[in-house]
């Protein structure tokens, strides 16, 4: 495996010493914070799949299948990505079809290539219940070190949108006849919806930068994230055939050679801009009675600055009519890059994408689950049993591990922060409990990681 990746489950309580974890007061509910996995490298695309499993893409080329109860993942697809998903390409954004029981395919958006100018492709695959099977390239265009988008959005019709960056090549938005710089409508099987804006063209919006952020409101209305140059990130109402303006206009139409362009193009300014500049990312409209706060809002992940500044978790009010009536900012104590954002529709947890602390995103990463525990008890800790269990946590001269009930093999590994490998042991799954010495350890976090039977369970250490 290229990444290691480590769990906290729910109410994970071993002897009487329970999992650390922090609560938020959201607008009177009470909101836990748990590691549901750590130690991956770039977690970029988070989607609650219709298997009921929360998905995730990995800039570096896997597909992970996740059980929100455990934390215990799968690795369903690892495919090779350009430049191994080190810059800004690499695997992106992940959909499913919306007619998922009858049509089981996931759809995909990566780069391929070895040099920074390679391709994309939004390709589709067949689950078959273990993994993701016979690959159908639907469409390619160019990959960049920079500005690929790219997030995927079914609409209510059943038709495709993606998200296309300018590759870094800003011309190319306002050319109809490129599909960088774009949002692109296609339908499942790749073809040209007969009603796209532009005959025989996939464009359904131009003169977009590099949209990394898609969401749908339960009206229909579409919105958009896009980053900005170096100012004036924008959210914006997506309609189809509209001219975004870049990169004639940045934000809002407010200099004199923007109004111009505005007026003579018909450009479509953005509902809210932010200078300077926070990367704004993934997106999901939150519906949920869990955390009544948030009921309705739009959840925005935010990258931060390059100097490592406002990284956070925007929600968005949002009216009836696109109005952008208040935002409100969580999380940015992690000092961590938030990517994206997902949404369990049966307890209302929600799962947040976080990428490390400076550009481009390193590893270990995390994604965290913030629950509302008195609402979620559907999600029991008798689930655990099934995982891994660690106790002292944290430990000071030695702790305990119990593997997974149930025959067969179990191999434990150890890692540090660093990725190093400080402990490998194989053990009977029905022996028990292994106890090791860690009071020459340096203190930090470190990844648990057991691997039995082809499923993988994780759990964090921290060493006093």
């Amino acid at each position: 495996m290229k990444n290691w990746l480590l769990c906290v489950g729910a109410l994970a309580c071993f002897g009487g010493n329970s999992l650390a974890q922090t609560t938020w007061d959201i607008g009177g509910t009470e909101v836990t914070a748990y590691d549901l996995v750590t130690g991956i490298d770039v977690p970029w695309e988070l989607a609650w799949g219709p298997d009921d499993h929360l998905w995730a893409t990995s800039r570096q080329g896997e597909v992970w299948r996740i059980d929100p109860a455990t934390g215990a993942y799968d690795v369903v697809l690892s495919i090779d990505v350009m430049n191994n998903g080190f810059g800004e390409p690499g695997l992106l954004g992940m959909a499913f079809h919306p007619d998922f029981a009858q049509t089981p395919e996931v759809f995909l958006v990566y780069c391929v290539g070895s040099s920074w100018n390679g391709e994309e492709r939004l390709a589709k695959f067949t689950w078959d219940g273990a993994q993701l099977i016979n690959e159908e390239v639907l469409m390619t265009l160019d990959a960049g070190g920079i500005h690929n988008g790219s997030r995927l959005l079914f609409l209510a019709d059943g038709t495709l949108l993606m998200s296309a960056g300018d590759v870094g090549v800003s011309s190319l938005a306002q050319s109809l006849s490129s599909k960088q710089g774009k949002i692109l409508r296609l339908n499942p099987d790749g073809s040209i919806p007969a009603d796209n804006p532009y005959p025989d063209s996939y464009v359904f919006t131009f003169g977009n930068r590099n949209v990394q952020g898609l969401a749908l409101r339960a009206d229909g209305m579409i919105f958009a994230s896009e980053h900005g140059q170096n100012q004036d990130d924008e959210l914006n109402l997506v309609l189809p055939g509209r001219n975004y303006g870049w990169p004639n206009v940045e934000g809002p139409c407010n200099t004199t050679q923007e109004e111009n362009f505005c007026a003579d193009n018909d450009v479509m300014e953005p509902l809210v801009s932010w200078t300077p500049c926070i990367a704004v990312n993934g997106m999901e409209f939150y519906n949920h009675e869990a955390i009544p706060a948030w009921n309705g809002k739009l959840l925005m992940s935010v990258l931060g600055g390059l100097g490592g500044a406002y990284e956070r978790l925007s929600v968005l009010d949002i009216a009836a009519d696109g109005t952008v009536l208040g935002e409100e900012s969580y999380f940015s104590s992690f000092n961590q890059r938030i990517r994206d954002v997902a949404v369990n529709p049966e307890t209302g947890s929600v799962y947040v994408a976080f990428n490390g602390p400076s550009y481009p995103g390193s590893g270990p990463n995390v994604i965290k689950e913030f629950r509302n525990e008195a609402f979620a008890s559907g999600i029991s800790s008798s689930a655990l049993t099934e995982a891994i269990q660690v106790f002292p946590n944290p430990a000071t001269e030695r702790f305990s591990i119990v593997v997974p009930e149930g025959p067969g093999l179990a191999r434990v590994q150890i890692f540090n922060s660093l990725g190093l490998r400080v402990a490998d042991l194989t053990t009977e799954g029905n022996e028990g409990t292994v106890t090791l010495p860690c009071e020459d350890w340096t203190a930090g976090t470190y990844v648990v990681r057991c691997e039995k039977n082809e499923r993988i369970f994780t759990r964090s250490l921290t060493k006093h």
